[in-house]
């Protein structure tokens, strides 16, 4: 690949793999946690809740990405704590582009687990806590192994928006090349310069790949988890 794409073009497709495996890994715990509370909890302000959850895919990712400038930027609540307690700086960094392509992408994560707990029959689950099984532990063997399929697609959904996300993330942690410059903001640099249309058509196509390949391998493990748990 590193033959066919130039320097420029490979920095691109590597740092859209970084960030989009980052915010995938690291938003995946909150995700099914966040995905049970609603299937499963009963508990004032979950309407709230769901709201919140949801509200990256309702807002322009513009309006999203400045949201997270002015918390998360250097002068912000969070941001100026986070630089001057943990050294952590977020916007204009690609570690910020982390953070936009996780809260664009969670709604759709935790929607597809949601849809996966709720299809569980609450009885097998109750059974188990009958026989004396805490909550967590009745989640860890009953639950989390039912939902694996859920739990792999709302994880693959989610791997493909962090690597299509453009708004938010140009505008929290601008468009610099080798630094935060992703697949989709190096699109639309190269077809704002003359002669840019072959790296933009290159990098349009290894995009179109990385798309393919990820949902070809979440459907292949995705049956092999059903299988598992079938022959369970």
């Amino acid at each position: 690949m590193t033959g066919w794409l130039g320097p420029d073009e490979w920095q691109a497709v590597a740092l859209s793999l970084r960030v989009s495996l980052w915010a995938t890994v690291l938003s995946l715990p909150l995700g099914i946690l966040v995905a049970y509370a609603l299937a499963r909890g009963q508990f004032r302000g979950k309407q709230v809740l769901n709201g919140l959850v949801h509200l990256p895919l309702i807002l322009p990712p513009v309006v999203t990405g400045y949201l997270l400038l002015l918390t998360f930027g250097r002068r912000g609540l969070i941001g100026g704590w986070l630089e001057e307690v943990f050294g952590l700086v977020l916007a204009f960094r690609w570690t910020g582009a982390v953070l936009a392509a996780a809260i664009m992408a969670f709604p759709l994560m935790v929607r597809a687990i949601r849809l996966a707990i709720e299809a569980v029959d609450p009885k097998l689950e109750q059974a188990a806590a009958t026989l004396g099984a805490s909550r967590i532990w009745v989640f860890v063997t009953i639950t989390l192994p039912l939902i694996l399929p859920g739990v792999i697609t709302g994880a693959v959904l989610g791997f493909a928006k962090a690597m299509g996300e453009f708004g938010a993330t140009i505008t929290f942690v601008s468009n610099i090349p080798g630094q935060t410059q992703t697949l989709p903001s190096a699109i639309y640099t190269f077809l704002q310069v003359p002669g840019g249309e072959a790296s933009a058509l290159r990098l349009v196509g290894v995009s179109v790949g990385i798309a393919m390949a990820a949902l070809l391998a979440s459907e292949l493990l995705a049956r092999r988890a059903a299988k598992r748990v079938a022959g369970e």
